[in-house]
C-alpha cells in the first residue's frame, strides 16, 4: 500500500507555476525566455507600507499573533469594506490568511461535505477546482464564452444550479481574462441566486483596485443586500498593494463561517506573519495615490498587448476591464504546422511551440478551463511585452 492519499490522485501542481518554472529553468541555460506567465505586479511595494514593517519590527511586533489575524488588521479591514464596498462588518465576521489562497482553501475545507456542488464559471484560476476537490465537493464548471465577454450568463447559472449546489464562486476582475462584472452584469447574477436560498457566494475581489476606463467595481453583497448572510467576500494585500511576497488574505462574511475557517487555521498554519499584518493595516488606512500612477501604466500595456496580439494572423485578443491579463482566442491558429514541423492542435501546442520557437512563455487556456486560448500577464516591462509580442506575431506569421 503506497503512502500517497487517494484524493491526491484528482489533484494536478498549478500550471502557472509549472510554467514560470520552466522559463526559469530555461534561462538558467543561457536561453533567451520572456516569461509571462506569472501574475504578480512588477511594481516595488509602496516605500510607507515598507516603513510600516521596519518600524514593527522594531517595535517588537514579531510574535504569534491570534490565529487569523490581529485585532489591528480585522479592524482596518472592516473600515476598508466599509469605505469601498459599503458593506457593514464587526471584526469577528473578519479573518485573515496566509494568501488569498489560503483563505479560499480555508472556507471550502471549513463548509463541504461529499456530494456538495459548487458551481466555477470558467476560465477560472487554476487552484479553484482543485481546492473544491480537496474538500471532499464536486467542481461544476460552466463556460463562459469570448462572445459573452468571459461573463456568467444568468441562464447558464440558472441551469447549473441543483439542490447539492453550495457555492458560487465569483472572480471579478477576473484571472485569467481580465473580464469584470458591472453593476447590470451582477445584478442578473444576484437576481438568479436570491432564488436559490440554499447557495452561498465566495466572491474573490483581489483585482478590485485593478480597473481601467472608468469601470466601476462591485461586489455581490453590495450589490444585493439580501446575500450578505450567505456570502464570503474575499481580498487581499498581494495585487493592488504590490504585495505577493507578503502573503495577506482576508474576508468577511457570517460569523459562523469564519469561526470554523479560524478552526481550521489554528490546526495548519496558525498566525499570517505578524510583520505583514502589522504593514497591512498601514497599506489598507493609508495612501492610495500610487493606485492611480500604477494603473495608468497597466492600462498602457493592456492597450498595447491587445493591439499587438490582434495584428497577430490566427489570434483575437478581447479587451479586459482590470486586472493584468489578457486571454486571447487561437482558433485562428489550430491545425497550421509550427516551424519545428508540429501541427498545432489545441492551445497547450500552440504555447508549447511558442516557447520552443520564440522563448515566450504563457499558460495554455485549458489550464483555466476554456480553450482554445492562452493567458499573457501585462506585469511587465512595457519594453519586454513589444519584444514578446512582436515575437508572437513572427511565429504566427510562421504558421504554416
Amino acid at each position: 500500500m503506497g503512502i500517497i492519499a487517494k484524493r491526491l490522485d484528482a489533484i494536478k501542481p498549478s500550471p502557472t507555476i509549472a510554467i514560470s518554472a520552466k522559463a526559469r529553468a530555461l534561462k538558467a541555460e543561457g536561453k533567451d525566455i520572456i516569461g509571462l506567465s506569472a501574475g504578480e505586479p512588477d511594481f516595488d511595494t509602496p516605500a510607507h507600507v515598507i516603513a510600516a514593517a521596519i518600524e514593527a519590527m522594531h517595535g517588537g511586533e514579531t510574535r504569534y499573533t491570534d490565529p487569523d489575524g490581529t485585532p489591528a488588521l480585522k479592524a482596518a479591514i472592516t473600515r476598508k469594506f466599509k469605505r469601498d464596498n459599503n458593506l457593514d462588518y464587526s471584526t469577528d465576521q473578519v479573518t485573515v490568511g496566509t494568501g488569498g489562497k489560503q483563505v479560499l482553501y480555508n472556507a471550502l475545507m471549513a463548509s463541504l461535505d461529499a456530494g456538495d456542488e459548487v458551481i466555477i464559471p470558467a476560465p477560472y484560476w487554476v487552484s479553484y477546482p482543485d481546492m473544491v476537490l480537496l474538500a471532499g465537493g464536486t467542481p461544476v464548471v460552466v463556460e463562459c464564452s469570448q462572445e459573452n465577454r468571459f461573463i456568467l450568463q444568468p441562464e447558464d447559472l440558472e441551469a447549473a444550479i441543483t439542490p447539492k449546489t453550495k457555492w458560487l464562486i465569483m472572480n471579478s476582475p477576473s484571472n485569467p481574462t481580465g473580464a469584470g462584472y458591472s453593476r447590470a452584469d451582477m445584478v442578473k447574477i444576484t437576481d438568479v441566486l436570491m432564488r436559490h436560498p440554499q447557495v452561498w457566494v465566495l466572491t474573490d475581489d483581489m483585482y478590485e483596485h485593478l480597473v481601467y476606463d472608468g469601470f466601476k467595481f462591485c461586489t455581490p453583497a453590495e450589490v444585493e443586500p439580501g446575500l450578505y448572510d450567505r456570502t464570503l467576500t474575499c481580498n487581499g494585500m498581494s495585487k493592488a498593494f504590490c504585495m505577493t511576497g507578503w502573503r495577506i488574505g482576508y474576508a468577511a462574511g457570517p460569523a459562523s463561517l469564519i469561526k470554523a475557517m479560524g478552526t481550521i487555521q489554528s490546526q495548519s498554519t496558525s498566525n499570517p506573519n505578524s510583520i505583514a499584518q502589522a504593514a497591512s493595516v498601514t497599506a489598507l488606512d493609508g495612501p492610495m495615490a500610487f493606485l492611480e500612477s500604477n494603473n495608468e501604466v497597466f492600462k498602457a500595456r493592456r492597450d498595447l498587448v491587445v493591439s499587438m496580439l490582434n495584428q497577430a494572423p490566427g489570434i483575437n485578443c478581447h479587451t479586459p476591464e482590470g486586472a493584468f491579463y489578457v486571454y486571447p482566442s487561437v482558433s485562428g491558429c489550430l491545425g497550421k504546422t509550427a516551424p519545428s514541423g508540429k501541427v498545432i492542435e489545441n492551445d497547450e501546442d500552440f504555447v508549447s511551440e511558442l516557447l520552443g520557437a520564440e522563448g515566450v512563455a504563457a499558460v495554455h487556456g485549458e489550464a483555466f478551463g476554456l480553450s482554445p486560448h492562452f493567458r499573457i500577464s501585462y506585469a511587465t516591462a512595457t519594453e519586454v511585452l513589444e519584444d514578446a509580442c512582436q515575437r508572437i506575431q513572427r511565429f504566427c506569421a510562421s504558421l504554416t
